[in-house]
């Protein structure tokens, strides 16, 4: 099954958010996203609050625990969980991120990069395709920020994510800030990984915040952080891309130190503006 968000502005849903939300029918987003991981119970106030959301909204489930990069199998109840709540809520959006959070039964409470070769991407692939064929839809698959490179490395992410878009017809939820982040932390340039980028597959965007920190040797460190607002730099790399692509689904991602509804309605706001530039196509 094959579904497609609103091409607007949308936001990360936020319990405290909710009766403003529901107060503010003129607010700039089209769809909202959750964290799957955060309604696998039963019932409850999160179900009443979401069901009530969805009658308005369109919805993107975002996962983070899958761990779709680990060298073990994928876990059958984590997954048997989320396809319920697939079933349940038959949102137009599924992701999950290229990394890998659990190894031989621990889980950490982050999400680690992979090395980039022939056995990785193999390996990626056939959790893919298993999740996709568990759900009945198509996933969306997320760029990494990163902080470290594996000498084994033999791939380029931009091509490791075009081989597995390939390999299982997946898509890709491009995450501007993650770009922004891992190129200034390697000292690469996030023009030229977006100028590579398979946009085509693109079904989803996200904007977040960053921390910005030195490393050991003092250099710039970016810390991927969603507790801040979207730095300019991010914004204006959203603008490059939009002016490629068209409008695409952009959601304002900010879970740590969330804030009033009126500041992440802004936030969603200016995203919106920028999605309803005239579209004129540009050359990558």
């Amino acid at each position: 099954m094959t579904t497609k968000l609103p091409a607007g502005a949308g936001v990360g849903f936020k319990p405290e958010h909710f009766d403003a939300i529901l107060a503010d029918p003129a607010a700039p987003i089209t769809f909202l996203e959750i964290h799957a991981e955060n309604y696998m119970g039963d019932g409850g106030r999160p179900h009443a609050q979401l069901a009530a959301l969805c009658e308005r909204f369109a919805l993107s489930i975002h996962g983070v625990g899958l761990s779709i990069g680990g060298e073990a199998s994928l876990d059958k109840a984590h997954l048997a969980r989320l396809k319920a709540l697939i079933e349940r809520y038959r949102p137009e959006s599924f992701s999950e991120h290229l990394a890998w959070s659990s190894h031989g039964g621990a889980f950490f409470n982050d999400l680690l990069p992979l090395p980039y070769t022939p056995t990785t991407l193999a390996r990626v692939a056939d959790h893919i395709a298993e999740v996709q064929d568990t759900l009945g839809r198509r996933m969306l698959l997320e760029n990494p920020s990163t902080y470290v490179r594996f000498e084994e490395s033999t791939i380029g992410e931009v091509d490791f994510l075009a081989a597995l878009v390939a390999r299982t017809g997946c898509g890709l939820l491009l995450d501007i800030n993650n770009v922004f982040v891992s190129s200034v932390n390697h000292g690469t340039d996030a023009r030229s990984y977006l100028a590579n980028f398979p946009l085509e597959a693109v079904g989803e965007i996200h904007l977040g915040g960053h921390d910005e920190d030195m490393d050991d040797h003092g250099a710039p460190l970016l810390i991927d952080a969603h507790g801040s607002a979207v730095a300019d730099p991010v914004w204006t790399l959203f603008a490059e891309v939009i002016a490629r692509t068209a409008p695409l689904p952009s959601l304002i991602e900010w879970d740590n130190d969330v804030p009033s509804w009126p500041a992440l309605r802004a936030e969603a706001a200016r995203a919106a503006t920028v999605l309803a530039r005239p579209f004129r196509r540009v050359a990558a």
